[in-house]
């Protein structure tokens, strides 16, 4: 029987059930024209969720036999993902009203992938994993392939669905592993079944190997990352954006949990996994994006690089690695937004363009907007004293008190020739002859974004103290 206290642990969840079903009905009644309208009632309704969940009580609190959690490391994630949703939203309204998108389903799709990620932020169960991994995935890969009379929007779609297939089948397959070896699918009762014990038997081992390949593919980390180019370079570049920030802050926080909290008397097992997906995605993050001329593409691999910067906190399995990954993501937050946003800007008479070399003379035609640009790529490469910067910095620390120095070192290595291809962009923006000016002035929505993210990375210093101590609060909830 499921008690009051239940439900008023997973208000915000309810809630935002709740808002998408009446978003449908009024779609349903309304029609495509009501498109503009529920997209703001969206918004709202991420607002509306945002603060029931700051509004929460600190303590933590499972729920529903122990299958969801709500804590202070899952309020931080969450308002992360819903600050994320809320402003890929924002900035697709432009866009499919240009581009002929204009379906009420739209924004309902997105309220849904986002309740999804919610839920897997709190899962504290292999079942509720689950749940929360193909909720979110269903409405992604309608959302992937939205622009119907696109070849590549519905390229990109078909790709994400097979593949994400594929990851749910090896994700399942490893959940039903570990509920083999240690008879228990939630994470308390797993952790109890592997105390006292240094090492886990191979089948465990196996089952933990494959529920990190599933997890990977939804957080593009290398061998699993195949999807990522094609799927960004293909969908509608809102939704792209939506793709390269809310999806991958959530993916990462389930990883976080479904590792450190059950299999912690086994970290050295499972550290090993990571630090090798974490060097292999940094490695061609790096490498593979310096060839890339579309820049749709090039933030592909730019963000499996970042996932592999990220996974050098998890590897750490300490709070102070935890809290390194919650930092960086809400710089990463910051930035891909804000570059999202000026790549929407980038609109000639013919259509949405996204080569590099669109982007010439920039400096030149739109200043404010090649400073903006500027400010995001030095930031993604880390220049100080941006806030891609200390989003590094203390991912490095963890790693070097873990005693990872060769990871640390990979890490810084990698960063300075992921460098090359951001300041690239710069060059081509400010040295280069300039090009046809892009045709519509920024919207006040876009200009307000940019403006938001831009403020938040460049003034990240003067603020980080008590930043970096709401994520310190955050991560000893998840490492005691």
């Amino acid at each position: 029987m499921v008690n009051p206290h239940d439900y008023a642990t997973a208000a915000p969840e309810i809630f935002l059930a709740i808002s998408s079903m009446v978003l449908l009905m009024i779609g349903v009644f309304r029609g495509n024209q009501s498109t503009k309208m529920l997209s703001w009632l969206a918004v709202a309704a991420f607002a509306v969720t945002l603060l029931l969940i700051i509004k929460a009580p600190a303590e933590s609190a499972i729920s529903f036999a122990g299958m969801y959690v709500a804590d202070s490391f899952t309020a931080f994630v969450k308002v992360m993902v819903l600050i994320a949703s809320g402003a890929g939203l924002i900035m697709s309204l432009g866009y499919i009203r240009e581009e002929g998108m204009e379906r009420f389903e739209y924004p309902v799709l997105f309220v849904l992938a986002t309740l999804g990620m919610l839920m897997m932020v709190s899962a504290n169960d292999l079942m509720s994993l689950y749940m929360g991994i193909e909720l979110q995935s269903l409405a992604l890969y309608v959302i992937a392939a939205f622009k119907r009379d696109s070849l590549r929007s519905t390229e990109a779609g078909l790709k994400y669905f097979v593949l994400g297939a594929l990851s749910s089948g090896m994700l399942l397959y490893g959940c039903s592993l570990i509920y083999g070896f240690t008879g228990a699918t939630s994470f308390t009762a797993i952790a109890a079944a592997m105390q006292g014990q240094e090492h886990a038997s191979i089948g465990l081992i196996v089952g933990i190997v494959f529920l990190c390949a599933g997890l990977a593919f939804k957080v593009s980390a290398v061998p699993f990352h195949m999807w990522t180019p094609d799927v960004y370079e293909g969908a509608p570049t809102p939704v792209t954006a939506f793709f390269a920030v809310a999806p991958k802050i959530a993916a990462l926080a389930l990883f976080m949990r479904a590792l450190i909290v059950p299999f912690v008397a086994i970290s050295a097992d499972w550290q090993q996994i990571v630090v090798v997906i974490s060097v292999a995605s940094m490695l061609l993050g790096a490498f593979a994006a310096i060839w890339q001329t579309n820049i749709k593409r090039l933030m592909a691999y730019s963000s499996i690089g970042h996932v592999g910067f990220a996974l050098i906190g998890l590897a750490a399995g300490s709070a102070e690695g935890v809290r390194g990954v919650l930092v960086y993501l809400a710089i990463y937050v910051a930035m891909n937004i804000g570059t999202f946003a000026c790549i929407l800007c980038m609109r000639r008479k013919t259509g949405m363009v996204e080569d590099i070399s669109d982007l010439s003379g920039l400096s030149k035609t739109n200043p404010l907007m090649a400073l903006a640009l500027a400010i995001f790529m030095f930031s993604m490469a880390g220049i100080p004293p941006l806030g891609g910067f200390f989003g590094k910095f203390y991912i490095f620390v963890a790693a070097v008190n873990a005693e990872l120095y060769a990871l640390a070192v990979i890490g810084v290595l990698a960063s300075v020739v992921g460098a090359f291809y951001y300041l690239r962009i710069i060059k081509v923006m400010y040295f280069d002859e300039a090009a046809e000016p892009f045709e519509s002035p920024m919207s006040v929505e876009m200009r307000a974004i940019i403006g938001v993210c831009s403020i938040f990375v460049v003034f990240f210093a003067f603020y980080t103290a008590p930043f970096i101590a709401q994520a310190q609060v955050a991560a000893s909830a998840l490492v005691p």
